[in-house]
């Protein structure tokens, strides 16, 4: 769809570098904003507004909502609400790094920074535990239908809504598992990547199902393995045309449905979560009409 951020249905890039903002106090945001939205173009900067955001605007969009915070079952799954989300995508991770200076540099009036995390893609798209994310990704016009909103108000046709979660993985914890135990875990096999009829209920595949549920979850994940100075895991980015199908399948993992957790709290863990609306383009910039810009 020519409305949507390019970057939210393009393969993921090479390198990623994903930012996250909040507000100053008492500093109206609207200049920052507009100079953002003439700056990315959707496809090399992703960009979410965040309920903060939208708050501090006196705007609303329908169906953004804060995060869902979960606690029990022996799990915990954060809710971190941010005003602002850039996901800046390339091939060149200097190139990156530069451009999100000049990014940081105009929304210095009204934005703080409260996170930078540097990703990359792994091989053919493979997780650090070496299985690929994203096989029952929906493509080409299905993925449309499930990320991207038709909605006809100005300003809305072409925006879609994204969560994202930092996960931190153990992986030493997750090698020191037997290969069946690793396959079992996420219901795949790493070797072929085929789906396992026999894996435990608690199976990762198990588990997340999209179309297990009613009405079926399906969701366009654009997640990358990122890594610091001693940590790694995985951004898990799901994009839909709201944020329900991510929140039912999130609802399943935890155990909320029926007790059983997803096998993957075995070795990994989120430790932020929030929901952005990423608005639609026009003209290669940003289309805030919705919000009153």
């Amino acid at each position: 769809m020519k409305n949507a951020q390019p970057g939210i249905l393009a393969p993921v890039p090479r390198h990623a570098r994903y930012l996250t903002f909040g507000l100053k106090q008492a500093v109206p945001p609207q200049a920052a904003l507009r100079a953002l939205a003439a700056t990315a173009d959707g496809r090399r900067c992703v960009v979410g507004l965040g309920t903060l955001l939208l708050f501090a605007l006196q705007e609303q969009i329908e169906g953004l909502r804060p995060f869902p915070h979960y606690k029990g079952h022996g799990v915990e799954v954060p809710s971190t609400p941010a005003a602002l989300w850039c996901w800046l995508r390339g091939e060149d991770r200097g190139e990156i790094v530069l451009r999100s200076h000049v990014i940081e540099n105009m929304l210095a009036s009204a934005f703080e920074s409260s996170g930078v995390i540097e990703a990359f893609r792994y091989g053919r798209g493979l997780d650090l535990t070496g299985y690929e994310d994203g096989t029952e990704n929906p493509r080409g016009k299905r993925a449309v239908v499930v990320a991207v909103s038709d909605d006809k108000m100005p300003g809305m046709k072409g925006s879609s809504f994204v969560a994202v979660q930092q996960w931190l993985h153990d992986l030493e914890k997750f090698s020191a598992m037997p290969a069946k135990q690793q396959d079992h875990t996420i219901g795949r096999r790493k070797r072929d990547n085929k789906e396992i009829d026999s894996a435990p209920p608690t199976a990762h595949v198990k588990r997340t199902a999209q179309e297990s549920f009613t009405p079926e979850a399906f969701v366009v994940r654009r997640s990358m393995p990122w890594v610091d100075a001693r940590r790694e895991g995985l951004v898990f980015t799901a994009f839909g045309r709201s944020p329900d199908a991510f929140e039912a399948l999130l609802k399943r993992m935890v155990g909320a449905e029926d007790g059983t957790v997803d096998a993957l709290f075995t070795f990994t863990h989120p430790v932020t979560g929030a929901y952005f609306w990423c608005p639609p383009v026009k003209n290669r910039r940003l289309d805030l009409r919705a919000i009153g810009l």
